[in-house]
């Protein structure tokens, strides 16, 4: 019952960010130069025209009203509509968003699974060759940006060895898994399509490693600093004078405290990806989300600029929320704390 009153009120408390941010957004995108009624119209268009869209989309009214008429739809799940793709905003992110985020979930796994297990054999062997190697690869994971290592990734394993394919989702010839999700993955293994599930995991592979080299390289380093500061503590010295095996050590007892700051950067990268795929996206033709996001900055297109922020906004929310949920699982003390202070 108290992990539930404490989710209402993190909800509660995350449902006045998004308010706050939505004003936030929207302020700034009417306030940016040009005129987004032109801009959606074009250079030629009669200024009737011109002037009839303003007026369709409250341009013409005071900032306060606009944000009025749209909260009121967006309150009702209308975000207005793209003034690029002449398509309901809603509608769009329908379309772009599961791509991008089967994409972020697949960079997660990497960067959990990778990261984590780097970061633990190059604690377990401090000092040696095979920690200097992992933390060298670490530092240059971090200095070099996802669309470089997209660039690499399919110059070596696109075309140079053909073994991974670098455009699109799907193969020429497999049948498309019917939509539930949006993710192809998810339907594929819902539909019972396990050709099609593989050939996504095939095709989705570079674009997910791309987007997680970074993270992978942080999480990695972040493990192995942790491991290193806990493995000196009286608690491990306790263990091993009871004979428990090193490796027993490493992976059941150490590692588990350990992940408490991993699991919080982690949670951060992985909502990250979500606007820091576009290059990533546009490298591998990916029809994702932060594509859309950016063109739609570009062409100054307000209401799918406001609505993409907004729904970044919120994964960010969600994933603040499930990072905490997971620390206090992971150490006792923090939930034991929390009771007492109630």
């Amino acid at each position: 019952m108290k992990t539930l009153k404490w989710l209402g009120k993190r909800l509660m408390h995350s449902i006045g960010v998004l308010i706050g941010l939505s004003i936030l957004i929207f302020l700034i995108t009417r306030v940016m130069p040009g005129d987004p009624a032109r801009v959606a119209l074009g250079a030629r268009a009669p200024a009737p025209v011109v002037e009839a869209l303003r007026q369709d989309m409250h341009l013409d009214e005071p900032i306060y009203v606009q944000y009025y008429f749209w909260l009121l739809g967006a309150l009702k799940g209308d975000f207005g509509e793209s003034l690029f793709t002449r398509r309901a905003v809603v509608d769009d992110i329908k379309e772009f968003l599961p791509a991008t985020m089967e994409l972020a979930l697949c960079a997660g796994l990497l960067m959990a699974g990778i990261g984590v297990f780097l970061g633990a054999i190059s604690a377990k062997r401090e000092n040696s060759w095979l920690d200097n190697s992992v933390r060298a690869v670490a530092y240059l994971g971090i200095v070099t940006p996802p669309f470089i290592f997209a660039i690499l990734f399919v110059f070596l394993l696109g075309y140079l060895l053909p073994i991974f394919p670098t455009m699109g989702r799907l193969s020429t010839g497999v049948a498309v898994p019917p939509v539930v999700t949006g993710m192809v993955t998810i339907d594929a293994i819902i539909s019972g399509n396990f050709r099609a599930f593989i050939d996504a995991l095939w095709h989705i592979f570079l674009p997910a490693l791309s987007l997680a080299m970074a993270g992978i390289a942080q999480e990695s380093r972040i493990t192995r600093s942790s491991i290193i500061d806990n493995i000196r503590k009286d608690y491990v010295g306790a263990e091993r004078s009871c004979g428990i095996p090193e490796r027993r050590i490493l992976w059941k007892y150490l590692l588990r405290p350990s992940l408490i700051p991993t699991v919080s950067i982690m949670g951060l990268d992985f909502a990250c990806t979500l606007g820091n795929a576009f290059l990533v996206e546009l490298v591998f033709n990916w029809p994702g989300f932060s594509r859309y996001g950016i063109n739609a900055m570009l062409r100054k297109d307000l209401n799918a600029v406001t609505a993409v922020i907004l729904v970044i906004g919120f994964v960010f929310l969600i994933v603040n929320i499930i990072v905490d949920l997971v620390i206090t699982y992971l150490d006792p003390r923090i939930r034991l704390g929390a009771q007492r202070g109630k």
